[in-house]
């Protein structure tokens, strides 16, 4: 069984997540009184100025330790700023002045997820969405973490429940796709990233992953380059993407189009270049090209990443 997106800190896109939870941490902060920093620090939250929000709410709670509000909403800021364990010490200081709300409970959530413990993620979602059930990113989210937690039958569900709340969801019917494959059940999963492309037709903005993800999958499939058009369309989506790059090298491969598999798998070890399964694929590609001085530099870079344990995952999320 494959799966096609790890579990690095970037697993459902923190970036968009964190988004909708400054919304609820700013909406939270506003209760009690009025209070001339700790607004300056919710304006500065949501101008995206970080550091500057960081500065201002420590210097507000150096005065008013007590206010939860200001405790929360340090917790977010430490959340989004890729601070877990910090950002999860203040939302516990929080929650001894007062209960936390639901878009609390889904940063918390977060916080979890990049200190890897899917576990606890799943808890907290779940507590969250029990007291906001309406709320669509919830069981993204959610459903993101049973996936990771191989859990793929829950992870449906809670992408249909979100589906059901937020119609045309792009990410949410690709992993549903992701789900279903986790399941090798391959006819929905076609259908769900075939799905999740049709939504995006016309859009002036796409996300390259259900092209990435159907692109993967076809490629597996006969004839050999049944995935290559969608592939094509992911790298051009996501120049920068590193499995895109990857995957489209494999295609070319199966193709025998040695130097176009060439040329990408050199793009992928460019974006990610302590990725050892990279460097092992382009000194492959070398060697069978007859290239054999830069087929023995890639095996050498291969084999000292290895040695070490630098070598990371190319994810395609």
């Amino acid at each position: 069984m494959r799966r096609r997106i790890g579990v690095a800190c970037c697993w459902f896109v923190l970036p968009v997540c964190l988004a909708q939870g400054q919304s609820g941490a700013a909406q939270s902060a506003q209760v009690g009184p009025p209070d001339a920093l700790l607004a300056q620090a919710r304006t500065a939250v949501q101008a995206g100025s970080l550091s500057s929000a960081d500065a201002i709410v420590r210097k507000y709670l150096s005065q008013q330790d007590a206010s939860a509000d200001g405790h929360y909403l340090l917790g977010y800021i430490l959340s989004h700023e890729g601070k877990p364990k910090e950002s999860l010490a203040e939302y516990t200081r929080g929650a001894q002045l007062r209960p936390p709300t639901a878009n609390d409970l889904k940063v918390v959530a977060v916080d979890y997820v990049l200190l890897g413990d899917f576990v606890d993620a799943d808890r907290w979602l779940t507590k969250a969405l029990s007291a906001n059930p309406s709320d669509a990113d919830g069981w993204y989210y959610l459903g993101r973490t049973k996936y990771n937690e191989n859990r793929f039958s829950e992870a449906i569900d809670a992408f249909h429940t979100c589906l059901k709340l937020d119609t045309h969801n792009v990410k949410a019917e690709d992993n549903l796709g992701l789900s279903y494959e986790g399941l090798n059940q391959t006819q929905q999963a076609m259908q769900a990233f075939q799905t999740a492309i049709a939504w995006q037709s016309g859009a002036s903005s796409k996300n390259a992953q259900p092209y990435l993800n159907l692109g993967m999958l076809l490629a597996e499939q006969e004839p050999p380059d049944a995935g290559l058009v969608y592939l094509q369309e992911a790298v051009a989506l996501a120049p920068q993407n590193a499995k895109a790059h990857e995957q489209l090298g494999r295609a070319y491969l199966k193709l025998k189009r040695w130097k176009d598999s060439q040329s990408e798998l050199e793009k992928a070890v460019q974006l990610a270049p302590n990725s050892s399964s990279l460097h092992y694929e382009l000194a492959i590609n070398y060697r069978d090209q007859g290239l054999k001085d830069q087929a023995r530099k890639e095996f050498d870079r291969c084999t000292e990443l290895n040695a070490t344990h630098a070598s990371v995952d190319t994810t395609n999320q």
